[in-house]
Formats: structure tokens, C-alpha cells, sequence
């Protein structure tokens, strides 16, 4: 049958099955903040962990570190952030309410690429486009995305600090302390996954554009003759990680960014975007830095962050390659490319494909009776001797056992092993003997089931 997939039926089947949960929900949420249930919680750190293997513990060059999220101002004066980490604002002239220019521009089909503020407003007048509430909108501004918070109790003005919006800088004001401890040759890197914050004017798609989010960001410093060939290097690797994760690659799409949309700091960047329900849109990014932020951090701090090269006896600011990769994004683009309806024994099914890398459970064991002790008995026998082996299991004989079916691949667990009479040699035949100790293994995307040693499930699942 032909699969439909909307981000209602995703957003449903994610807060059904404990994935995601709107944030503050009994009090009306909190726009744009989202909770992590269980399976959500075990699907992210599984991407998470995917990631800081491939990128930082499985390579000699990277170093892992995990930056506070508060961080005194003169940072983000020095990085640019607070003169400019801004969006385009406007405002509805009778309810007040805030909206992304840009948004609004792009829904009513204007490239808003390059475009400054006064091209906007002009723009959004001629187009005649009006709010959401079809009311008239006010003059574009510009807003910073920054949380602003006080540090200590004075209240004052040298108390000002504020939430992270990236973790990026995190790296760069500790660059000296890790060259300092570890004396890295170059080329080498800093990783790292943490929380930042930013202040959305209008949060929307689900978790795409949340105020809260977890990056998964990389640092790596190269000699500035080098950057092109290091550059490439990372491009393949971003594009390797989709697929560990699961990502189809005709989903995922490099674009690379002209001159005039590219970050201030930045010399070249691509964009890997993913088709989602809601369109094509930005999925994580690949950015040169070139030495922009080592070099303001030195002129603002006034400490020498040059690099040493023992061999060739240089001194220099060194340059930067950074893949940056946001955890929710990387959800949302699982849970849309894996969300699938089909027809299985005359019924429709929806299950979630996902890769057995990042499946909250890789095996779920059902008794085929809850109320025969043998049967459970026998059952947490092999959940055990499962989970032992280091694989994700579930124990599950809640309902019968089509409807452990159904929940089950509504979870995206690949595999479900059933522990039936045959399986304690109690049912009736010549062949009995034959069957003990074997137990049914069912496929979640074909739903076929063969009847298999229990010795033999842990390796079935692992290959």
C-alpha cells in the first residue's frame, strides 16, 4: 500500500510509544522545549554514541571535552555573537505576536537568500503578505537569539551572562589548555555534545527549531595550506555517519552555500539537508572557519593562542574545519525516514524501520502465556542470557501476543523471540524432542517467523 507520512502521525506515534513528549505538557507546554521519554532517551544516546565513537574515540587526532555552559560575556563579544546572532523579526500590529520574517517571506515563495532587512520589509509590502492571523505586520527588526542571565546576586551589569547558543566557542577558549596539556601534533581536533540555547522567535517543526537543543560539534585545527584536503575528508565522514545511523542517501542532499548566505566567519560551507515531511531542509552543516575565531579570541583576551610546529620551527594561528550536527535534527530525520505503513495478514501496520544500531530494544522476548509459570519462567531465562550478551532487550507479555506484535514494531524492535510450549517440550506430537530449547523468531520489517535454536538468537540478531 502507498505510505502516507505526516509529521501528525510521527509527532502521534512518538508521544504513543514514549519517544517524545511536549515539555511541561500538564501545565499547556512550553513552546519549542520537548522531553525525552524512554525510547527517546535510549534513541538519542544511541546516535549520540555512534557519533563519539566514529568521530572522537576511535581516532588518534581528536580530544573530547565538555565546556560549561556558562561562560563570562567577553566571549561572546569576541566571537560576535552578541552584536550579531541575530534573526529577522516582525511584528503582528494587532496581537503582537512574533514571527520569522524570513518564514513568512519564504511561505509566500520569495528567496529571501542575501536579502537585508530593508529588501524585507519592502518585500513583505508589495507581496501584501499579513500574519498568520491575517492581520498587518510591522517593520522588520533585528532580534538576538541569546538567553541572557545574572551571574551572582547584585543584578548589576557586570552580572550579565548568558545560555550558549553553540558549543562551538567552548572549543575554541580551551584550544591552549589541551595544547598546553596534551601537545597534539598537527592536524587535530577538540569534540564535543552539549546542550545551547536560542531564543526561536517562532519554534516549529516538532523538535526541527527547538530553544533548547544538543549539539554534536568538531573542532579541527589544520595548517591553512591543508584545508581543502582535510575539508573532504570530514564531508565523507558526516555523509558516512547518516548511514550508520540509517538515513537513506537518496534523502540526504549537499548544498553547497554561496557567498552571500554563508556565515560571517566562514569561507565555504555545505549544508547536508534532509528531506523531511515539511520539505527539504537543513540537517547539519560543514564549515571552514578559517582562523577567524582563534584569531578574536587572542586580540580580545590578549593570550598568544599561536600553534608551535616543532618540526618546520613556524609559528601561526591555526585554521578551522567544523562539522556540526544537532541531536534532535538527526531524531526527527530517523524517526521520518523509518516511520512506515504496510499491509501485513489483511490489516494495516505501522512499524518504524530503524537500524538495529539505534533501536531502543534489537530484541524483544515474549512468554506465550503470561499465566504459565514454565512458559515465563523459561522466557526470562533467554531474556537473560540476551541481555548478557550486551544486546537491547525488552521482557514483554503485556496483552496477547498480536498485540505485542503491533507494539513492538511500533517501537522498531527488529526482532521478537517467543517462548512457546514446544520451546519446554510440552505440546503435543512425535516430533517433540525435536523442538525443545528452539524458539520462534519473528522479523520485524517481513514479519516472517522461523522456529530456531535458542542458542543461535544472540548470533541470528548480531548479524
Amino acid at each position: 500500500m502507498e505510505q502516507k507520512v505526516s509529521m501528525e502521525k510521527i509527532i502521534s506515534l512518538a508521544k504513543r510509544r514514549g519517544f517524545i513528549y511536549q515539555g511541561s505538557e500538564i501545565y499547556g507546554g512550553l513552546a519549542g522545549t520537548w522531553d525525552y521519554g524512554p525510547h527517546g532517551v535510549t534513541l538519542k544516546n544511541q546516535i549520540k554514541d555512534i557519533w563519539w565513537k566514529k568521530f572522537i574515540s576511535s581516532r588518534d587526532d581528536m580530544y573530547g571535552i565538555d565546556a560549561a555552559i556558562l561562560m563570562n560575556p567577553k566571549v561572546w563579544i569576541a566571537s560576535g555573537h552578541v552584536g550579531g546572532f541575530n534573526d529577522p523579526l516582525v511584528e503582528d500590529v494587532k496581537t503582537k505576536k512574533r514571527y520569522r520574517a524570513d518564514h513568512l517571506l519564504e511561505e509566500a515563495g520569495v528567496d529571501v537568500v542575501g536579502m537585508s532587512l530593508e529588501q524585507m520589509n519592502v518585500a513583505i509590502k508589495e507581496k501584501g503578505i499579513q500574519s498568520p492571523d491575517k492581520n498587518n505586520l510591522g517593520e522588520v527588526k533585528q532580534f538576538n537569539m541569546m538567553f541572557k542571565t545574572d551571574i551572582g546576586v547584585s543584578g548589576g551589569p557586570d552580572d550579565i551572562s548568558y545560555l550558549r547558543p553553540e558549543t562551538a566557542q567552548g572549543m575554541f577558549v580551551n584550544y591552549k589548555n589541551v595544547v598546553d596539556s596534551f601537545h597534539p601534533k598537527l592536524p587535530f581536533g577538540l569534540g564535543q555534545i552539549g546542550k545551547a540555547f536560542r531564543n526561536e522567535i517562532a519554534p516549529r517543526d516538532f523538535i526541527f527549531r527547538n530553544r533548547e537543543i544538543e549539539q554534536m560539534e568538531v573542532e579541527y585545527f589544520v595548517h591553512s595550506d591543508s584545508w581543502k584536503e582535510h575539508f573532504e575528508s570530514w564531508r565523507k565522514s558526516v555523509r558516512e555517519f547518516t548511514q550508520d545511523i540509517g538515513l537513506p542517501d537518496e534523502q540526504v542532499h549537499e548544498l553547497e552555500i554561496p557567498d552571500e548566505d554563508r556565515a560571517h566567519y566562514s569561507e565555504r560551507t555545505i549544508d547536508f539537508e534532509f528531506d523531511f515531511p515539511f520539505g527539504r531542509k537543513e540537517l547539519c552543516g560543514l564549515a571552514y572557519r578559517t582562523d577567524y575565531d582563534l584569531k578574536k579570541h587572542m586580540e580580545a583576551s590578549k593570550v598568544n593562542l599561536e600553534y608551535f610546529d616543532e618540526v618546520t620551527k613556524e609559528k601561526f594561528v591555526p585554521h578551522c574545519i567544523e562539522p556540526s550536527l544537532g541531536v534532535e535534527r538527526m531524531v526527527l530525520a530517523v524517526l521520518s525516514s523509518a516511520y512506515t505503513e504496510d499491509e501485513l495478514g489483511g490489516e494495516t501496520r505501522t512499524y518504524l524501520k530503524l537500524a538495529s544500531s539505534i533501536a531502543p530494544y534489537q530484541v524483544a522476548v515474549f512468554p506465550l502465556l503470561k499465566n504459565r509459570p514454565e512458559l515465563v519462567t523459561k522466557a526470562r531465562e533467554v531474556y537473560d542470557a540476551l541481555r548478557a550478551s550486551g544486546l537491547r532487550v525488552t521482557f514483554d507479555d503485556n496483552g496477547n501476543v498480536g498485540k505485542r506484535y503491533r507494539r513492538q514494531d511500533e517501537i522498531g524492535t527488529p526482532f521478537c523471540v517467543t517462548v512457546d510450549f514446544d520451546t519446554i517440550g510440552q505440546s503435543e506430537g512425535d516430533d517433540t524432542t525435536k523442538l525443545i530449547n528452539t524458539v520462534t523468531i519473528r522479523n520485524r520489517d517481513t514479519g516472517k517467523q522461523e522456529r530456531v535454536e535458542i542458542g543461535e538468537v544472540t548470533k541470528i540478531i548480531e548479524d
